[in-house]
């Protein structure tokens, strides 16, 4: 297919348009996370509605997106990485816009699970396209930081869809939350189509790669055999089970644990999100790039560091009675997570050939969603069941930092082992011709 002439070299190394390609992005990140966690702060509202178990809230805040997010992901990657990007996206949100205000008129468990796998669709598809997008408006020396501003979008997600879809459920129900929550991204994704413009692909890639896109089977053993890539994205996978933990269920654990109403936790937590989630991406992306330009295992080991790190202040948090120290602890925990981003996100795309960017991410995503999403929610959520006839309502509590605990041992062990394919596979000697 062709693509729509992009702005020249010069023009988006010298000018703004790519920092508005950058922010659009963001903002598409933003509604990707903001209708995917909107369903956390509705928990409570829609366990009383329909009696649902702590079980059956994990299933529909993780298998039930996850299972079409991972299906529909790789044929549209595979898309992305031949076809024009913005494109992809721009219907992708739209789409998925729609389906989460479809949320709003379940009946029961099959009809919201129906409507969140509508979600996970539309989410699945704009991933892989938004990230090589990015790689090809960036050189790889700005590329972390980057992909720090486009991690913003998905922290300032979950700010918004905590603080607006509580706000919205307490004053309008926690079906027209959704409804209301869905709606901007439509107008989002007409924007995108038009004012966004193709660039080329590969634009900064070493000076040999690949740019034309592979045999499906060549593309896939090419990745299967990239020790460098496949240690991120099993690294990530483990690593994310604390964000999806801390976005999805903290909520509900404020809830259960102090005399607080719906609005208040959407407030109080969105702003904790907000003050620990904002200089996290921020920092994690210049710290990157600084430690990089000494050494690039850097893209794999402060991921482990910083996943490992943020576990002390989440056990301060979690285990305060007092309400404004548990929100001090957890904005800094927070705060630390988030740091990992842009050293994940840049590292994949740097790992891998321009013709493969999109379909990268799609596997990445693939064992993000099936490990940290489908399996840590759920696990958590049957963990706080099992334990709720001992500890009644902090049970929730000690399955989150359970879980988060075994994550970020295992993170900081698969991000080592990653930094040590890094010099053996020949990976820095690839970047240091970039």
């Amino acid at each position: 297919m062709a693509s729509t002439p992009a702005p020249t070299t010069k023009e988006n190394e010298a000018g703004g348009y790519r920092w508005y390609v950058l922010a659009l992005l963001t903002l598409v990140s933003l509604f990707s996370v903001a209708d995917r966690l909107v369903f956390s702060i509705l928990l409570e509202d829609i366990k009383a509605e329909f009696s649902f178990s702590d079980f059956e809230l994990g299933l529909l805040g993780g298998l039930a997106f996850t299972a079409t997010y991972v299906i529909a992901g790789f044929p549209a990657a595979r898309l992305a990485d031949r076809s024009i990007r913005k494109n992809i996206v721009s219907a992708a949100i739209t789409f998925w816009s729609l389906m989460t205000a479809l949320c709003g008129a379940a009946v029961g468990f099959w009809t919201l699970f129906l409507a969140r796998t509508g979600v996970g669709v539309g989410e699945g598809c704009s991933g892989p396209a938004s990230q090589s997008l990015v790689a090809d408006f960036f050189r790889r020396e700005e590329l972390a930081k980057a992909m720090g501003f486009l991690t913003i979008g998905a922290t300032m997600g979950t700010v918004t869809g905590l603080m607006a879809g509580g706000l919205l459920a307490e004053a309008f129900g926690w079906r027209m939350a959704f409804v209301l929550m869905g709606l901007p991204g439509v107008l989002i994704g007409a924007v995108l189509h038009f004012t966004v413009r193709e660039p080329p692909r590969g634009r900064y890639a070493p000076e040999g790669a690949t740019v034309e896109q592979q045999a499906l089977g060549e593309t896939i053993r090419t990745l299967l055999g990239n020790r460098v890539f496949l240690g991120l994205a099993i690294g990530w996978a483990v690593q994310i089970m604390i964000g999806y933990a801390l976005a999805f269920w903290m909520a509900a654990v404020m809830l259960r644990n102090f005399d607080v109403s719906t609005g208040d936790v959407a407030v109080y937590l969105g702003l904790a999100f907000f003050i620990g989630g904002i200089p996290g991406p921020i920092l994690g992306g210049y710290l990157t790039s600084a430690l990089c330009k000494r050494d690039e295992r850097w893209r794999a080991l402060l991921p482990g560091v910083v996943s490992l790190g943020c576990v002390a202040p989440l056990a301060l948090s979690l285990t305060s009675s007092d309400f404004w120290i548990f929100l001090g602890w957890f904005a800094l925990a927070y705060g630390i997570y988030v740091m990992s981003q842009a050293g994940i996100l840049s590292g994949i795309q740097a790992s891998v050939e321009p013709s493969q960017r999109g379909f990268a991410v799609a596997i990445a995503l693939f064992f993000n969603n099936l490990v940290g999403q489908a399996l840590g929610l759920a696990v958590i959520g049957w963990v706080s069941d099992m334990l709720a006839p001992t500890y009644d309502n902090a049970s929730l509590g000690i399955a989150v930092f359970a879980v988060c605990l075994v994550s970020g041992v295992v993170a900081m062990a698969v991000f080592a082992w990653t930094a040590a394919q890094m010099r053996r596979s020949g990976y820095l000697e690839r970047m240091a011709r970039a």
